[in-house]
């Protein structure tokens, strides 16, 4: 891969990225720094990389440092935060699609990733498993559980509006 390769790369997908990673976390600041890790590791491995292959390259990057951060949020999480739902009061929305972000957020992260780059960006099962690592099979199986835990909660919290 050239420098001019690289700068097409960035043009060409810095913005899908930032989408990709800001649905799932929801911190526009910590997206930016995702983004940013996963083209900083594409330069250091610049003369490795495929042209044709980097798309697939930085959303597998992007991925795996998405689910670290992830990781290391749970971990670094208040206990008064993780305590709060016990006590607070559960408001009542009546746009669903608050309430589908809300009920998103209770994913496990690999079904939340799988979902949103499913039906968000629209990715094809094959190029999801090639992100994330997963079999096709896989993918299928964390979409529909996904999916089915969605509609469980959003038609249970749909039915109290």
């Amino acid at each position: 891969m050239t420098v001019a390769d690289y700068n097409r790369c960035v043009d060409q997908y810095a913005d899908a990225v930032y989408r990709f990673l800001v649905k799932n976390i929801r911190d526009p600041e910590k997206a930016r720094d995702l983004v940013q890790d996963a083209f900083e590791k594409l330069w250091i491995n610049v003369d490795r990389v495929d042209a044709g292959k980097a798309k697939s390259y930085l959303f597998t990057t992007a991925y795996h440092k998405l689910i670290d951060q992830i990781r290391i949020d749970q971990r670094n999480r208040p206990m008064a935060e993780g305590m709060l739902g016990e006590y607070a009061h559960e408001q009542q929305y009546s746009d669903l699609k608050e309430i589908l972000e809300q009920v998103i957020v209770q994913l496990p992260p690999k079904q939340r990733s799988v979902v949103m780059m499913r039906d968000y960006e629209g990715y094809s099962y094959k190029e999801i498993a090639e992100i994330t690592g997963l079999t096709e099979s896989q993918v299928k199986v964390y979409i529909y559980r996904a999916r089915v835990f969605l509609k469980e909660k959003i038609g249970s919290v749909t039915m109290l509006v």
